[in-house]
């Protein structure tokens, strides 16, 4: 079997930046929900049988007090931020495992879910559909993989070396020297992709690259700059591998068969009734790097099925 392990958070984002605008009865934004909810059940409809969909309840988490630029909600929409709620009520009725992350963030359940569903010999395959960076480091061989479902891009353990120049378990190291815009840490002054990727490459983890610059015989400019910022930055280079490293202790289920959709709650008709009545209207252009997905009308959840799904990339 295979299981998916999609970020609820990321979906919603790019829905609501790549949709138009549908407000319910009350006038409340829902567009961004609808659209994640047509395309958790397309995934369904196309033969995902092992599903669940990790949010971020409360953007904050244990990282906002390790460092304080970490990322927090503020500057995001209100119309994005309200809907959280009803993107985790509404796919729970339609019988979709959820996992709310409130502490903890969605990566760490991503994390902890694959590294759970991967210790069963029924699993096949463990994807985390999510283009986040920090979710490499997850990624094992050809088992664990990632999915980028906007480019259908599929990454297994060649793929990330392919991409980021260093193994999946040097990937926390490597944000640590290069940090992540999107998640508000900035990296050691000097190291850029490549050099991080050239020094990370031979020596795997921060505590293995040599003092001695002339020890490390990789291609990295400015070496000598380079190994002098990791001294003077070391601690915080531990701080922000920290910060990309994630929590994989979670128990989120006993068994695998937890994941497999059964189908729909009786309270699923209600709450896709108001999505279904909407109204829609021209709201926000679609932005560079959204997703062009088309707006479409909720439908029932499709027949329970479970063929095995051979085009993981399928939406």
């Amino acid at each position: 079997m295979d299981v998916y392990l999609v970020d609820g958070t990321y979906e919603l984002f790019r829905h609501y930046y790549a949709l138009p605008s549908a407000r319910d009865a009350g006038g409340h934004e829902i567009a961004a929900v609808r659209g994640v909810l047509a395309s958790v059940l397309g995934m369904i409809k196309g033969g995902a049988t092992h599903i669940a969909v990790a949010t971020d309840h409360v953007i904050e988490s244990f990282r906002n007090g390790l460092w304080p630029g970490y990322k927090t909600s503020a500057g995001i929409e209100p119309a994005l931020l309200a809907q959280f709620p009803l993107l985790e009520e509404v796919l729970t009725a339609a019988g979709v495992v959820v996992w709310p992350m409130v502490d903890l963030e969605a990566d760490d359940a991503l994390a902890a879910g694959a590294v759970a569903a991967a210790r069963d010999a029924r699993v096949e395959h463990a994807i985390i559909c999510t283009p986040d960076k920090d979710l490499a480091q997850c990624v094992r061989g050809s088992r664990i993989v990632q999915l980028n479902r906007r480019t259908r891009v599929t990454l297994d353990e060649a793929g990330v070396v392919a991409k980021f120049g260093v193994s999946p378990e040097s990937i926390p190291d490597y944000l640590g020297l290069v940090g992540d815009a999107a998640d508000g840490y900035p990296g050691l002054p000097g190291w850029g992709a490549k050099s991080s990727a050239a020094v990370l490459a031979k020596f795997h983890h921060l505590e293995s690259i040599p003092k001695d610059c002339r020890e490390w015989r990789v291609n990295a400019a400015n070496a000598s700059a380079l190994a002098g910022t990791l001294c003077r930055e070391w601690d915080r280079a531990l701080l922000f591998r920290n910060l990309a490293t994630l929590r994989t202790d979670l128990e989120l289920f006993d068994d695998v068969e937890q994941l497999r959709w059964q189908g729909p709650t009786p309270g699923f008709d209600r709450l896709a009734a108001r999505l279904d009545a909407a109204h829609t209207e021209t709201r926000r252009p679609v932005t560079r790097g959204s997703s062009s997905a088309a707006e479409s009308p909720i439908r029932k959840p499709p027949k329970r099925r479970s063929p095995a799904l051979k085009a993981r990339s399928k939406e």
